[in-house]
């Protein structure tokens, strides 16, 4: 490998045993075996290196099982199943979703960052509503993307956040679809009436 896929593989190696915030140039260029003023000749910054390499690691994540589809014979079973899959994978990689956190703490006072990350996360919503509605990324109706996209998004980070903060009292996949249909139903009841 050349300096430039060292460094890759060193930011990558540092975010799974340090973390983004604590990762140093230093540590970042022992990983990688290269001199320090590598890190600004090749990205211009420790803070680019750890960008490119955490957007990697979540490349090869979605490339492998962040695309997993939950099994069952009904559409609320395969989406629990789902959910199972996620959380347990959010325990396996732990390293990577607080790296993801860490890294969104710090786009607040990165704006090129912070563009990036919001990037991501429209495309995240189109594809997911996509998914859900199950028609092609083009053919996804903008009403799709903005419901059921942010919603799925914020119950990920939601879930995301409970599973490595508490993971013994994380929800299942069965009982977020529950959750989702008791909030379905209390949405469709009838507003009270004075009288």
């Amino acid at each position: 490998m050349g300096n430039r896929e060292d460094l890759l593989a060193g930011a990558r190696r540092c975010l799974e045993e340090k973390g983004y915030s604590r990762t140093t140039v230093r540590d970042i260029a022992t990983a990688a075996q290269v001199s320090m003023a590598a890190i600004g000749y090749h990205f211009g910054s420790r803070e680019a290196l750890l960008n490119q390499a955490l957007f990697a690691a979540m490349d090869d994540w979605a490339a492998g099982s962040g695309r997993l589809t939950g099994e069952g014979d009904t559409p609320a079973e395969r989406y629990g199943d789902t959910w199972d899959r996620k959380i347990r994978d959010f325990l396996d990689m732990r390293w990577l979703w607080i790296a993801n956190i860490e890294a969104f703490v710090h786009a607040q006072s990165s704006p090129e960052l912070l563009a990036i990350l919001a990037e991501g996360q429209r495309r995240s919503r189109r594809m997911v509503a996509a998914h859900l509605a199950g028609v092609s990324e083009e053919a996804v109706t903008e009403e799709d993307v903005r419901a059921l996209g942010s919603v799925h998004l914020a119950l990920l980070s939601g879930v995301m956040v409970q599973a490595l903060t508490d993971p013994g009292q994380a929800p299942t996949g069965a009982e977020l679809t529950q959750g989702l249909r008791r909030m379905a139903e209390l949405l469709a009841e009838p507003a009270p009436t004075d009288g």
